[in-house]
């Protein structure tokens, strides 16, 4: 059906701690004074991406995964639902704290199929940025004491981030985006979150944020578990690429295109983003623009592309 790549229009999100530079560094036309997310390639029902070109053009993501599981090599009776979210995050304030469940949990208390285990990538941050990754508690006891206790500088981990980082989170790892850092995060197909803490903000009728803590203490890994991924860089022809981590949930590269390079689709199917910079995609011998904030699926119809020009990506696939 598609012998070409399938772009993809972002679903905009409107966050508390949201800002303008999906508009700014992106050039995207956003919806909300307080834009915190572009969900750029999604199957999921609270935003699903919307298909720019080829036959099922005006469909979505989901709409073509659940009628046509030969652009994914899926055999669809065997899988619930697309497997994997990628979004851009503008964090123009202080993310709240939180956690995310497994798929156990996931499927035995919310009732849907994926948990969320997600990555970062960094795209810009400001000078002295930083995130928080994971907790100092020894045992659940002492966690549930911290967390009752309102314990939240000695409970959280900290680290400082700059542009080109890039953080593994595994589920049930206690995280917060800082502000002041945009991000590319890939994940689960979830939109589940437990909220630990939220800096005692309100929203604009004075209301507190909901907390999760209760789901939070069951979800929460103890004692911390800091990963470290393997990274391997190979470069054929004029692409550089880093592979940034490879577990059970999604494999992810960073690629870096100075000139041209020829490849084979050697995977299910491709998600693509341009982070940087500006290239062509040939697809039997069409050539198709693409520049920074430009995604697309290379579907399982594609078996050679090639790529012409200088720009950056974030590329993965399950």
């Amino acid at each position: 059906m598609y012998n070409e790549p399938i772009f993809l229009q972002p679903v905009f999100q409107e966050r508390i701690w949201g800002g303008q530079k999906l508009k700014t560094e992106f050039n995207y036309d956003i919806p909300f004074e307080k834009t915190g997310e572009a969900w750029v390639v999604s199957a999921h029902p609270n935003g699903p991406s919307e298909i720019q070109n080829g036959p099922l053009q005006g469909k979505t993501l989901a709409d073509a995964w659940k009628e046509h599981g030969e652009l994914f090599n899926k055999d669809l009776e065997n899988v619930e639902d697309y497997p994997l979210l990628v979004k851009i995050l503008d964090a123009d304030d202080e993310l709240s704290v939180q956690v995310h469940p497994n798929d156990t949990y996931a499927q035995k208390v919310e009732g849907v199929p994926y948990g969320k285990t997600e990555c970062w990538y960094v795209l810009s941050a400001e000078e002295g940025a930083e995130l928080i990754l994971g907790h100092h508690a020894s045992s659940r006891e002492e966690l549930e004491k911290m967390m009752d206790n309102g314990e939240w500088d000695n409970l959280l981990k900290r680290e400082k981030v700059s542009a080109g980082d890039f953080v593994y989170v595994p589920s049930g790892t206690i995280h917060a985006i800082g502000k002041g850092i945009v991000i590319l995060e890939t994940q689960q197909s979830s939109d589940i979150t437990y909220r630990v803490y939220d800096y005692d903000r309100t929203d604009g009728a004075g209301n507190k944020r909901e907390l999760h803590l209760d789901r939070a203490k069951e979800v929460t890994t103890v004692p911390h578990q800091p990963t470290e991924t393997e990274q391997q860089v190979v470069t054929v022809e004029g692409l550089t690429s880093k592979k940034l981590v490879k577990e059970n949930y999604f494999t992810v590269y960073h690629w870096n295109l100075n000139g041209k390079v020829v490849q084979s689709l050697e995977n299910d199917f491709l998600q693509v983003s341009v982070i940087e910079g500006s290239a062509e995609i040939i697809v039997n011998g069409k050539a198709f623009p693409i520049v920074k904030g430009t995604h697309f699926i290379l579907p399982h119809g594609v078996k050679e592309y090639e790529l012409v020009g200088k720009a950056e990506f974030i590329v993965s696939h399950t």
